[in-house]
């Protein structure tokens, strides 16, 4: 089915927000004819069609149990099997995708650590360095190579979440450091960009904190009052600077370009015009039952996609290694426990619940996203690429080949779905350049261990 006129679409828009109806519809910023967009020249993020095109890496841990996840054979007719289940409804624009490996998380010299090495490779590539210590070193992941090639083209150059605690230090799994375990999403080899937990904070960062109809003006205030204590902090730091050794100096340049980072985010944000208001009520802060926590953060996500915050997202939705119960299932042994089931058919099925139970709440954002309408007259999902997967492949044997990934979506009419696709021993750092490059990454040849692009997804 062709799309609408987008013309026709636009004005629609601006007279339902005449009559005062809410919008949560990508900023009118994004909604430029596909006919100026062409003699513009190049626009990252965009689909054919001039719609925003999304990417969203969804991260699950300690792998899946793998005669419920895979499909019987390479096939462009998928059946799902049981872990895959409740995603039957967006069969049509999913692909299971076989053969990615992180072999760079795999022990080698270092040992025990699977953990901290399947989150820390998993949008880097490289091998993380074993440390407990502030010496972390990683490598920048996707998300954050195209949020400094295309982040000026939102308010957000990227969104960070989770449904886990944040910690950026300490010790966590056999001499790694937490920050391997707890950060999808790495600024620089050193710096992790923390993921934000709190959904009321999540969605008052988007929309601004009030009731509806008072967001725009508390959104500017926040804007106003960030811009003073910058300016007063930097101020400060200018003077103290001057009497610093110079190993302090280091320190405080450390802080300094943190900072700046920080005011260089609040200058692109005021570039671009305020967020549409949902008529909806902010939410009151992390629900106490997971699957609520869950539900909530993905329409988090779910929102920022459809306002045009963002067009790159990172979601870990429960730490790598995590080790919690499911009381909601009726599981009382923690996760990671269960994982180590040495064949004990009943420890195995209640992991293949817990996988089940994960890939539930993704099939729900999914058909979200499938609901909504873009500008161009497709889902937003139609117009997004959003990889789930685990850096963990066996849970059991922490193996680290033939990855669990799904990768949903139709890229804006350039990805087919409905199959699986085994890609045979090919760096999961293959299929990042491959998105990358849909996203109008440029000038990045490799990835990690990167050996090259993925064909015909």
């Amino acid at each position: 089915m062709n799309p609408p006129n987008l013309s026709r679409s636009l004005h629609r828009r601006h007279f339902l927000r005449s009559m005062g109806t809410a919008l949560t519809l990508p900023a009118l910023h994004s909604l430029s004819s596909p006919q100026l967009k062409a003699k513009e020249g190049f626009h990252p993020a965009t689909t054919q069609s001039g719609a925003p095109l999304r990417l969203a890496f969804v991260y699950f841990p300690n792998g899946a149990i793998p005669k419920h996840w895979w499909p019987d054979s390479p096939t462009s007719d998928l059946s799902l099997p049981a872990t895959l289940s409740p995603l039957e409804n967006v069969k049509s624009q999913l692909q299971v995708l076989g053969g990615l490996d992180h072999v760079n998380a795999t022990p080698g010299p270092d040992g025990a650590g699977d953990h901290a090495r399947a989150s820390g490779t998993f949008l880097t590539g490289v091998r993380v360095k074993k440390t407990a210590g502030s010496d972390i070193h990683a490598g920048v992941s996707i998300d954050q190579i195209l949020a400094r090639q295309i982040g000026h083209t939102t308010r957000f150059a990227s969104l960070e979440m989770t449904c886990d605690a944040i910690r950026k230090s300490g010790s966590c799994d056999s001499g790694y450091s937490c920050a391997y375990q707890y950060n999808l999403a790495w600024s620089s080899p050193t710096q992790p960009l923390p993921p934000e937990s709190n959904p009321r904070l999540f969605f008052e960062r988007l929309f601004g904190a009030g009731s509806p109809g008072a967001r725009q003006a508390s959104l500017l205030r926040r804007r106003v009052q960030q811009k003073s204590i910058l300016d007063f902090v930097l101020e400060e730091a200018r003077d103290l600077e001057r009497q610093l050794g110079n190993q302090d100096r280091n320190k405080l340049q450390d802080y300094l370009s943190s900072l700046r980072q920080i005011e260089r985010r609040i200058e692109q944000a005021e570039t671009h015009p305020l967020p549409g208001d949902p008529e909806r009520q902010t939410p009151a802060g992390i629900p106490e039952r997971l699957d609520q926590y869950m539900a909530l953060m993905f329409d988090m996500l779910a929102l920022a996609f459809q306002s045009d915050a963002s067009r790159v997202a990172t979601f870990l939705m429960q730490n790598e290694g995590s080790n919690r119960p499911f009381p909601e299932l009726g599981i009382a042994e923690g996760h990671h426990y269960l994982t180590h089931h040495r064949n004990n058919d009943s420890m195995i099925e209640k992991v293949a619940l817990i996988d089940q139970w994960y890939v539930s709440h993704l099939a729900r954002f999914l058909e979200n996203l499938d609901s909504m309408t873009d500008i161009d007259g497709h889902s937003i999902l139609h117009n997004s690429m959003i990889v789930y997967g685990s850096g963990n492949s066996d849970g059991n044997r922490h193996t680290h080949v033939n990855l669990p990934i799904l990768l949903a979506g139709s890229g804006g009419g350039t990805m087919s779905g409905n199959r699986f696709r085994d890609f045979g021993q090919t760096p999961m750092s293959n299929l990042l350049l491959s998105l990358g490059d849909r996203m109008g990454m440029q000038g990045v040849e490799r990835l990690g261990d990167s050996s090259g692009r993925l064909s015909q997804l």
